[in-house]
């Protein structure tokens, strides 16, 4: 969550005179920055979490869940499943993602009917359980997926805006960077009036390995519909044995 969760090395930067909020249109220096933020994460080879979702609508309303979540990455090849524990009108439903040479594939499982869809291209800007996530935004943030704009740098920051070809859903994103620990604060995504659809919030981060910072609370704002959802880490376990039928789809069946 990734997942919807994503330079060289800091000393390159210390070479670069740059003022307080300096504009780089290199798309390289942009890229490299954004492959330094996959690159701290590439020695976690398997994660398991528990996940609380609280969705809330404009007029306060809130909708619980609580979720498991497996992930590994496999010779580059990232994979996540998540299955819903709670509450009961949703215990079991499993979301499985698959990569394998740079293709994609998501898969919905509903024990209601005891069926597996396939997500389609035309159904990644849908909805994923009724949150603010897409099923776009719970795939795999590859940066070859992107074409990179520009860097902006401050005291505290790296902002970088970069383009998603494949995306019918964003004309834009911007990423918030922090430049101490390479962690992603801030998402922000816009339509192709260049207006701000939706954020994603990333807070109180807690250090995996020597290198990697990650949130316990993301939090993803719907600014068109006034909504929100936050996801809280309540347990993560990382490099631990997850067997490889979980990322299949018998493991989407079989549940937790």
């Amino acid at each position: 969550m990734h997942r919807i969760i994503l330079f060289v090395s800091i000393i390159w930067f210390a070479n670069v005179p740059l003022l307080a909020q300096e504009r780089i249109t290199d798309e390289s220096q942009a890229r490299t920055v954004f492959e330094e933020v996959e690159e701290r994460r590439n020695p976690i080879e398997t994660e398991w979490s528990i996940l609380d979702m609280v969705i809330t609508d404009s007029r306060g309303r809130t909708r619980n869940r609580t979720m498991q979540s497996w992930s590994q990455n496999r010779d580059g090849n990232n994979d996540n499943l998540i299955i819903f524990s709670e509450p009961g009108s949703v215990r079991g439903t499993g979301f499985l993602t698959v990569n394998e040479d740079g293709n994609e594939t998501q898969h919905l499982y509903l024990p209601s009917i005891g069926r597996i869809q396939v997500i389609s291209a035309a159904e990644q800007g849908d909805s994923f359980m009724g949150s603010d996530f897409t099923y776009e935004d719970l795939g795999d943030q590859n940066p070859d997926d992107y074409e990179f704009q520009w860097l902006e740098t401050n005291d505290n920051l790296h902002t970088i805006r970069a383009t998603k070809p494949e995306s019918d859903q964003y004309a834009f994103v911007e990423f918030d960077i922090q430049k101490d620990t390479y962690a992603l604060e801030t998402v922000r995504y816009y339509n192709e009036s260049e207006e701000l659809i939706k954020r994603l919030e990333s807070e109180s981060f807690e250090q995996i390995t020597d290198v990697l910072w990650s949130p316990t609370k993301m939090t993803m704002f719907d600014l068109r519909e006034d909504r929100k959802t936050e996801l809280t880490w309540q347990k993560r376990e990382i490099n631990t044995d997850i067997p490889d039928w979980r990322f299949t789809v018998r493991g989407l069946r079989r549940g937790i």
